[in-house]
């Protein structure tokens, strides 16, 4: 097969392979010529499109014609724009899909004593001011002889925010940190301050609320002699408490994981994605737990996800992250479907609605039950939708912050970066798999290639369970683990 149609009402097809110009090629029962060299990952007109009129791709609208389009052309951004604006009416008209039928699964991982799971067992420094930075990576760098037994390394996440901020960035630093203190996968947290930022520790431990001391220290640098050497004693109390823990058996249910894209093609909405979908709805009907952010990668698309809301509650909630997002851009003056990257549109996203069909196929078909602000905790086991942005870092830090014990990241382009949950990387094509294999942990091209989306949802399910069982990610094996805070207002 070298051309997809992805869904019957569709007038483009998508590349598999490239397609030379003058080729003939096949796509279900009908025959199309290409009339100049199509890239994989790029679209190909199925029919005469006349102007004006909508290209159709995943049954949606993804934009509309600039100029007539002959059947057999290239469609892109030269002949498409998007048909978006910043306002958009919703109606509630709920959807109920078919549960896969699975079988529980479970993973050899961490029970907190607080009874929560976790997947990893590492101590972390959380700094609280950017000011602190470099004597958090000291300690990280003199300390690694407590990585040892159970403690599965140390780390520490460098940001430039905790002073100099107002209003929402300062509140939101606050939350976002606090959240990171009490991720499960941390076996032991020092809380590390300067003693003169406007995040003071009072106000951290009042954001922070109850807290075991024995999980959790606190070190305010000005007040003492020698940080490094006082850190030093807090991080051996936190690892001895740690390495009491070890990895028992844990219901498949208890685990939250965090789905993300990066770097998209044009054949992310067709074989990772729906993947990461597939794995969704497995998940979800074990009693697991799934979250999805990138709201502005949702514009577009939000009807799909909103049909799919357990009730009118949920659905009102979703309507509002929504526009609340859109009300950000239009604050900013900027328009809201202007996102797909240089990256997104070589590899053959021509629009925002384009991009955003494709992003939501992770959410898989399940009922969404909650609907989270930036960094508020999962509460609910099932589909939750994340209030973030689309930026790589900044989302996927948002998703640790939620909960998540591991990160799902579909990419075509490919991506080193890692959040501070282990953060899988799934390539869209086999030919990013090979050539990037030292980022790349699952190989989701093989879809393109013949794969059935259900069983690569399973084979994903099982590699999912053997990192959560303490499988490292090719991320994680290069150190690479990293926090960006979302920020809006004034920098004093």
């Amino acid at each position: 097969m070298r051309l997809i149609k992805i869904h019957p009402d569709d007038n483009v097809a998508v590349a598999l392979e490239e397609i030379k110009e003058g080729e003939q090629v096949q796509v279900e029962n009908e025959s199309v010529t290409a009339l100049s060299t199509i890239i994989r990952g790029h679209k190909i007109a199925l029919t005469n499109i006349a102007e004006g009129e909508p290209i159709v791709k995943y049954g949606n609208p993804i934009g509309l014609a600039k100029e007539p389009i002959a059947k057999g052309s290239w469609v892109h951004v030269h002949n498409v724009k998007t048909g978006l604006s910043e306002t958009a009416s919703y109606a509630y008209n709920h959807m109920v899909y078919p549960k896969p039928d699975v079988e529980m699964k479970t993973f050899m991982g961490f029970r907190r004593e607080d009874g929560r799971a976790a997947i990893r067992n590492e101590l972390w420094i959380v700094p609280t001011v950017g000011c602190v930075n470099n004597i958090a990576q000291v300690l990280v760098r003199e300390n690694q002889d407590l990585v040892k037994g159970s403690v599965e390394g140390i780390y520490t996440f460098p940001h430039p925010y905790g002073c100099s901020q107002m209003g929402d960035d300062h509140a939101q630093t606050r939350k976002l940190l606090a959240a990171l203190v009490r991720h499960p996968n941390a076996g032991g947290v020092l809380v590390l301050s300067l003693g003169c930022e406007n995040l003071t520790q009072d106000q951290f431990k009042e954001e922070l609320g109850s807290w075991d001391d024995k999980r959790v220290k606190f070190l305010v640098c000005q007040q003492v002699e020698d940080e490094i050497a006082e850190g030093r004693k807090l991080l051996k109390e936190l690892a001895e408490y740690a390495g009491s823990f070890q990895r028992e058996e844990i219901p498949a249910s208890e685990l939250v994981v965090g789905m993300k894209c990066g770097g998209s093609d044009g054949l992310s909405g067709i074989t990772a994605n729906p993947t990461v979908g597939r794995f969704s709805d497995r998940l979800t009907a074990m009693g697991g737990t799934t979250v999805l952010t990138e709201v502005p990668e949702m514009f577009g698309a939000e009807n799909i996800l909103f049909s799919r809301c357990e009730n009118e509650a949920v659905f009102d909630k979703a309507v509002l992250m929504v526009n609340r997002f859109k009300d950000y851009f239009v604050s900013h003056g900027q328009v809201v479907y202007e996102n797909p990257s240089p990256g997104n549109k070589a590899g053959g996203i021509t629009t925002l609605e384009d991009k955003s069909c494709g992003c939501v196929q992770k959410g898989g078909s399940a009922q969404i039950v909650d609907v989270l602000e930036y960094a508020e905790p999962v509460t609910k086991k099932g589909l939750n939708l994340l209030s973030g942005p689309g930026n790589d870092l900044v989302s996927a830090t948002d998703l640790t912050a939620a909960g998540a014990h591991l990160i799902l990241f579909t990419t075509g382009r490919g991506t080193p970066f890692g959040a501070p949950a282990p953060t899988v990387k799934i390539s869209t094509n086999t030919a990013l798999y090979e050539n990037k294999n030292n980022w790349i942990d699952f190989n989701a091209g093989s879809v393109a290639e013949g794969e059935p989306l259900d069983e690569a949802g399973k084979r994903l399910m099982d590699y999912v369970l053997r990192v959560a069982s303490g499988e490292k990610t090719k991320a994680e094996a290069h150190g690479a683990k990293e926090i960006a805070i979302f920020k809006d207002g004034v920098t004093l």
